[in-house]
């Protein structure tokens, strides 16, 4: 296991641009401590849109944002945390689009909200997370099979695809590495690994993760997964921040963050970008 910063560099000048602006951004696009997350959408320069993804009898809907480039761009799927489609995660993906990549955050809860509506249509975040433990993963995988079919297939997108998910939806990214063929990249946000020792030889794309140093209840999982990788000659890159706990990268934007959770957020968001750029 892993513990330190940001990671750097690059193959040839074009990637060496892209990282140099992508870390530029980690400082110039706002954090919800300095608004709302809406103040933030609303305030983004980068065109954003609703679609509703079609597949089978299922309808997802799903947040796109869009960068401002002039080159076909690599998409990068957002899965949200166990609460759904929260505002914060849809400002994740407009600072994914700020780095210049399509951005694509499908609500998997769409269609078990109330009425048959999205996270949106919950009363409350926990009605929403009890209802999320409910999906079966043949669902859920269908469902982000559609979105990768999607949004790849846009005119905008290059084909190319990465995966990146927090909490309950890092530990999504990591069993739909298992599933996917022809990522580019899994981005493992303090989520859990496959239970089944036979899942990690499935994945072909490199998993990098990303934990918090107090939270033990995934941490404990980290040796396994990277025991299994290696006997499966997989890339596996886990680096824990110290002192960060659970869900560091949306509380180390809140107001008067914990110090270790601010430093970890900060340090995450350079090194993800960093490796983004490198694809």
């Amino acid at each position: 296991m892993l513990i330190r910063g940001a990671e750097s560099g690059g193959e040839g000048m074009r990637k060496n641009v892209i990282l140099l602006i992508s870390f530029a951004l980690v400082v110039t696009v706002p954090l919800i401590a300095l608004g709302s997350a809406i103040d933030v959408l609303e305030k983004s320069p980068r065109h954003h849109e609703w679609v509703s993804v079609k597949h089978g009898d299922r309808e997802v809907q799903s947040f796109v944002a869009y960068p401002e480039v002039s080159e076909k761009a690599l998409a990068v799927i957002i899965i949200h945390e166990n609460r759904g489609l929260t505002d914060w995660v849809r400002t994740v993906a407009d600072r994914i689009a700020a780095a210049g990549y399509i951005a694509i955050a499908p609500d998997l809860l769409s269609g078990a909200g109330p009425g048959g509506g999205k996270t949106s249509d919950f009363p409350d975040s926990d009605a929403a997370r009890e209802a999320i433990y409910k999906l079966t993963p043949e669902q859920v995988t269908s469902d982000l099979n559609a979105v990768a079919d999607y949004v790849t297939g846009l005119p905008a997108a290059s084909g190319k695809l990465a995966v990146a998910g927090f909490c309950w939806g890092g530990s999504t990214t990591f069993r739909f590495a298992t599933e996917r063929k022809g990522l580019a990249a899994s981005f493992v946000f303090y989520g859990t690994g496959p239970q089944e020792a036979a899942g990690y030889g499935k994945i072909k794309a490199p998993v990098y993760g990303f934990y918090g140093g107090d939270d033990a209840r995934v941490n404990k999982t980290i040796p396994m997964s990277a025991d299994e990788m290696k006997k499966a000659g997989k890339t596996y890159e886990p680096v824990t921040y110290d002192g960060a706990g659970h869900a560091f990268m949306r509380l180390g934007e809140e107001e008067n963050p914990k110090d270790a959770n601010k430093k970890a957020m900060e340090e995450g968001w350079k090194r993800w970008l960093g490796l983004l750029g490198k694809l």
